[in-house]
């Protein structure tokens, strides 16, 4: 849909050292997908290094580490967020990554654990004097996790201090708001999140606003049901790749499976949406998809409202 790069789900550098089968499923992609890029996370530098050389070996072009993750389990280890707490530990495990990995670093912070303690300038700094290809700031505090409003100041005091490239994350629910955060804050990428759960159309839309600026129109019902009815089907094709021994029919229910929170998102805040996610138990195959689609969002062609998460 038109996105740049798309990092994998946070991965345990730890799991990915042991080979752990579950850990390395995180690294499930399509074969086409380019820069294949791997976000680790761990508290200690040597074990980010060699979970880092693990992901190459896998075929990652670049490694993302997470210093931004809330989770207590992931905080109470001296990973994500908590790590980002001394600068001293950032520009160390970016520099032990660095020399593991042999391919670009990219690490993900916040603001700083609460509001008595900002301190993304410095660990930006750090990160950037420890080798960094590009840091990328969310602008909350590990205290809020998602609640509040991000503070978009940061990001661009990041940007003034820093000689790299500087992402931008936090609070963008639609192009207007990427472009806005550009304006605002001189970040030289914009990082969508929860905005595109469900609306893989804010890449697209991004790109037309870039050239004409505007409120891009929404998706209308049968553009809206072609997309969706697209990535079941490349979900299912995917699997087929993945395990061609499998029986069809269970192959299918499995990746339907792995796909139901996508289409509840692709639901949300429409018309209609309510009544689907109620018998999305009853979604085994593409047919039921399109039985449901066909029975809650009746062709009309009108575009489908949504409403901001």
């Amino acid at each position: 849909m038109g996105a740049s790069l798309a990092y994998t789900e946070m991965v345990s550098a730890h799991g990915l050292m042991h080979g752990s089968c579950q850990t390395v499923s995180y690294l499930d992609r399509d074969p086409d997908e380019r820069p294949f890029a791997v976000q680790i996370f761990a508290g200690e530098p040597d074990a980010l290094a060699r979970g880092a050389e693990a992901a190459v070996a896998r075929g990652a072009e670049i490694v993302d580490i997470n210093m931004a993750c809330p989770v207590r389990k992931v905080c109470g280890s001296g990973a994500g967020a908590a790590l980002a707490r001394q600068p001293e530990r950032v520009r160390s495990a970016v520099e032990a990554v660095r020399a593991a990995a042999g391919v670009p670093v990219t690490v993900k912070i916040r603001s700083g654990w609460d509001e008595a303690s900002i301190n993304c300038v410095e660990v930006a700094q750090a990160a950037s004097a420890g080798g960094a290809s590009a840091v990328a700031l969310h602008g909350r505090t590990r205290a809020q996790g998602y609640c509040g409003t991000a503070r978009w100041d940061l990001i661009a005091e990041v940007k003034r201090a820093v000689s790299i490239p500087v992402f931008g994350s936090g609070d963008v629910w639609s192009a207007a708001d990427a472009l806005r955060m550009v304006r605002e804050t001189g970040c030289d990428a914009v990082m969508v999140a929860r905005g595109a759960l469900g609306n893989p159309w804010i890449f697209s839309q991004l790109a037309v606003a870039e050239d004409a600026p505007g409120r891009p129109g929404l998706p209308d019902r049968d553009e809206w049901s072609r997309v969706v009815m697209r990535h079941v089907e490349l979900q299912i094709e995917h699997r087929r790749r993945q395990t061609p021994e499998a029986d069809p029919d269970g192959l299918e229910r499995h990746a339907l499976r792995e796909l139901r929170k996508h289409l509840l998102w692709y639901t949300r805040g429409r018309p209609g949406g309510a009544r689907f996610r109620r018998d999305a138990d009853a979604l085994n195959t593409s047919a039921d998809v399109r039985r449901l689609i066909d029975l809650h969002f009746p062709a009309r062609g009108e575009s489908l409202s949504t409403e901001q998460p």
